[in-house]
């Protein structure tokens, strides 16, 4: 699989909003793959052949220009129809409305024309196309994101506090972190809902199959039950349910999957090649 992949975490004021822009450019040797969810609305802006999205229990879009996919809880299948080459922006969990002036509960768990929900695409990708340098198009991305960036965003700061607490600790109760934050349960779930596109409830189980995955080596023997009770799973059929509607597939389906179309160099965390 020849596969050029160009990622960067921007400087601040961007690092706030902007999990990483980057560039992807080659074939992939398998159909389609599972993109698990990371909690962030992705943008991508497409310079080659379409890709097609299907959000789980959406409806398929087929990208000519580019698309954006809401947060989501559930993975997307990605469908290049020939060669990938395109560049794409992952926000941070609070990162939408900020980045893309977008209500991110708006688009929860759809894949819609980017230019249509964001018309600075339009132009950014007409000039995408005159360029060949992967560091340099990066650049470009950068600068008309911090151009439009706005993070005048009710609640945003609260929020963000409420991110970090679930990264540093996904299984912390979501009341008790209401009343360290100053507001009480409910008021905490609709202002998350309104920045993030996701109850806190809903990313903290994100984050907690995401961070799993991240200690994953597909290519050594791994203790499932072990991993899962280390990340707060004490039941294996909830880690199992839980890991099946993350991924897609089930434990030793995903890392036979990643073992047979990756070399230790390519493989990814969150990511499920077809088999077939």
């Amino acid at each position: 699989m020849e596969f050029t992949f160009v990622p960067r975490r921007p400087p601040p004021p961007l690092e706030r909003f902007v999990e990483s822009i980057w560039y992807a450019r080659g074939r992939i040797d398998y159909p389609n793959e599972l993109i698990a969810p990371t909690g962030s609305t992705v943008a991508v802006i497409v310079l080659g052949p379409p890709i097609r999205e299907t959000p789980a229990g959406g409806e398929p879009f087929l990208a000519t220009a580019g698309f954006l996919i809401g947060p989501h809880d559930r993975p997307v299948v990605n469908e290049p129809t020939a060669e990938t080459y395109c560049l794409g922006v992952v926000s941070t969990p609070i990162g939408c409305r900020a980045l893309f002036g977008l209500a991110p509960a708006d688009w929860r768990a759809k894949a819609v024309d980017l230019p249509s929900v964001w018309p600075p695409a339009a132009e950014l990708r007409s000039r995408l196309l005159t360029m060949s340098a992967p560091e340099a198009m990066l650049d470009l991305v950068q600068s008309t994101l911090l151009t439009g960036l706005d993070a005048n965003v009710p609640g945003l700061e609260r929020c963000e506090a409420a991110v970090r607490a679930l990264e540093a600790d996904p299984g912390r109760a979501i009341g008790e972190l209401a009343t360290e934050l100053g507001v009480s349960h409910g008021h905490l779930d609709r202002e998350f809902t309104a920045v993030v596109g996701l109850s806190p409830r809903v990313l903290s189980r994100i984050l907690r199959l995401r961070a799993l995955l991240a200690r994953v080596d597909v290519y050594a023997p791994i203790d499932w039950a072990a991993l899962a009770s280390d990340a707060g799973w004490f039941d294996q059929s909830h880690f199992i349910r839980d890991f099946k509607r993350h991924t897609g597939v089930t434990p030793s389906e995903y890392a036979a999957a990643q073992r047979a179309a990756f070399t230790p160099e390519q493989a990814a965390p969150g990511f499920t090649p077809s088999r077939g």
